[in-house]
């Protein structure tokens, strides 16, 4: 088997990724590279519960901008492949599943849409109504179709500008859980007691707006925000609610992520999946040895 060169991390949200990963670049000359596309947005740290030391991918992109999987992908692949060349390990590690496979494996995603295809059909998906365009979709595009809402406005425009250029948003041959992987990867996941990971949920969302997650997600709401901005989770909901409520709805929210989450880590071929209710030190010597990093990754 070849030896492991990128170290990749996958769990629900609050599991404790971040700190693992941080243990991991004490243990192995080591760069955390981010898959999480929040984690890419500026101006949020604490939104998006932001690691306090370095790492690739976090935070590069003003809310203002549109990020694309295949956006990112490209930017996760320069990332990894700029830390192996310079004799460095890659630890990926985030919680949005797409950004995680696409990171590790060379994708073949949907092309990005035309200089001025997204406003047309917008405009068209406005000016027929949800029903109409969905009907025209299903049209053009019969799978998707069948994938996509007639209300979920950003799916349907997309889904309508692959058919127009010979894609799909529903491709016959679906590369999501292609295990090949551009580089050998140990790829690990962390679980946690469902109860566990829901108290540690909470205890997130109140130390956040303890510590002024409030005013920054008021401040980015007061600002230009792009689509896939507009849907990082807190953002809405802690600048236009209540304290007590955006609390409440930011909790409830991030457990239902995490629901999916777990659901992603169960499809995902991990070498082992870790028990997560460790201190972050203990599981990173688990990944270590799991490596074999003694002989085969470079410590510092």
């Amino acid at each position: 088997m070849p030896e492991p060169r990128v170290v990749a991390i996958f769990g629900p949200t609050a599991c404790g990724k971040t700190a693992v990963a941080g243990a991991l670049r004490d243990r192995l000359a080591g760069e955390v590279v981010s898959a999480d596309s929040a984690a890419l947005y500026a101006g949020i740290p604490l939104i998006t519960a932001a690691p306090d030391y370095p790492a690739r991918l976090v935070g590069v992109v003003g809310l203002d901008c549109d990020v694309s999987v295949g956006e990112y992908q490209r930017l996760a692949h320069a990332a990894i492949d700029e830390t192996v060349a310079a004799g460095a390990t890659p630890i990926v590690t985030g919680g949005t599943g797409l950004y995680f496979r696409a990171a590790l494996s060379a994708l073949d995603l949907p092309p990005p849409p035309a200089p001025g295809e997204r406003e047309r059909w917008s405009a068209l998906y406005d000016g027929l109504g949800p029903e109409a365009a969905h009907a025209l979709l299903a049209g053009r595009d019969p799978a998707a179709a069948a994938r996509v809402h007639a209300n979920d406005r950003r799916r349907v425009v997309r889904a309508l500008e692959l058919a127009e250029a010979g894609a799909s948003l529903a491709p016959a041959k679906d590369q999501l859980w292609a295990e090949e992987t551009r580089h050998p990867t140990l790829l690990v996941g962390l679980a946690l007691d469902a109860d566990e990971l829901d108290t540690r949920i909470e205890a997130r969302v109140h130390a956040m707006i303890e510590h002024g997650a409030v005013a920054e997600a008021r401040a980015a709401w007061a600002r230009p925000l792009s689509d896939t901005a507009r849907k990082v989770l807190g953002i809405e909901e802690l600048a236009t609610l209540p304290a007590t409520e955006a609390a409440a709805a930011l909790t409830a929210a991030t457990r239902r992520l995490a629901r999916y989450q777990r659901k992603w880590l169960r499809r995902l071929p991990v070498a082992a999946t870790l028990d997560a209710a460790r201190r972050p030190e203990e599981i990173a010597d688990e990944i270590v040895a799991l490596a074999g990093a003694g002989e085969r990754l470079p410590r510092r």
